[in-house]
């Protein structure tokens, strides 16, 4: 049996592919999730970078400083809560969310040379944690309410 010969026509592509249109609310949809996956990505790193230099920031923002810190970790939590988890993502970020919360009342101050740091950085996640836990726990809550 000879071999088939490929046809020319296969490969050849004409013009460029059409793209699926997207509707608005989906568009503003992806977005939003965009923008709170940004807020999770700089929560994570403001909570570290405030932990390792507390006594830095403490010094440049004065008395008020754990005010400034809180606020901004309540708010970019609740953004997170708000518009980045999808359904399937539930379950996974509240248990990750009760162990994080758990580990947070674990003393690190004994470890030696960097408990302090240690706790801080904690400290820090588990606040800008807890507003998202908060979001997502309710909306799911609200959602088994309505089925």
């Amino acid at each position: 049996m000879a071999p088939r010969k490929k046809s020319k026509k296969s490969t050849v592509r004409k013009g460029p592919a059409k793209k699926a249109k997207v509707s608005p609310v989906i568009r503003v949809e992806q977005e939003w999730h965009k923008i709170a996956h940004y807020a999770f990505l700089a929560g994570i790193c403001l909570a570290v970078i405030v932990g390792l230099f507390k006594g830095s920031f403490d010094s440049l923002l004065g008395i008020k400083a754990n005010y400034v810190y809180v606020t901004t970790f309540v708010l970019l939590g609740t953004i997170v809560g708000l518009f980045n988890l999808t359904a399937k993502e539930t379950q996974p970020f509240l248990i990750a969310s009760i162990a994080l919360m758990l580990g947070g009342i674990v003393n690190l101050g004994y470890v030696y040379l960097i408990g302090d740091l240690l706790r801080n950085v904690l400290s820090n996640i588990v606040v800008f944690v807890v507003p998202a836990a908060i979001v997502v726990s309710l909306k799911s809550i609200w959602l088994m309410a309505s089925r």
